[in-house]
């Protein structure tokens, strides 16, 4: 589990995306609400589901694609808070 906290403590937009993500949201919502360039937070999010930290929603969708933390990725903002 340490290595994922590790995974998300690197970045910063990853540790804003994570605590976001507790509600689904698309990439495009998430990124204006943060005030990070859509780009970053698409492919923070990429990332993030390689690992198990996020699921995709609606994965048959080309576009505004929902997503949200997997249940091992709601347990992290609790380990990042200490």
């Amino acid at each position: 589990m340490y290595n994922l906290v590790s995974f998300v403590t690197r970045g910063s937009v990853r540790r804003k995306v994570t605590r976001g993500l507790l509600r689904p949201n698309t990439p495009t919502e998430r990124a204006k609400n943060l005030g990070v360039a859509q780009a970053a937070v698409s492919r923070t999010i990429q990332a993030m589901e390689k690992v198990g930290l996020v699921e995709c929603l609606t994965p048959e969708e080309n576009r505004d694609r929902y997503y949200r933390v997997t249940e091992i990725g709601k347990k992290l903002p609790r380990l990042l808070r200490g």
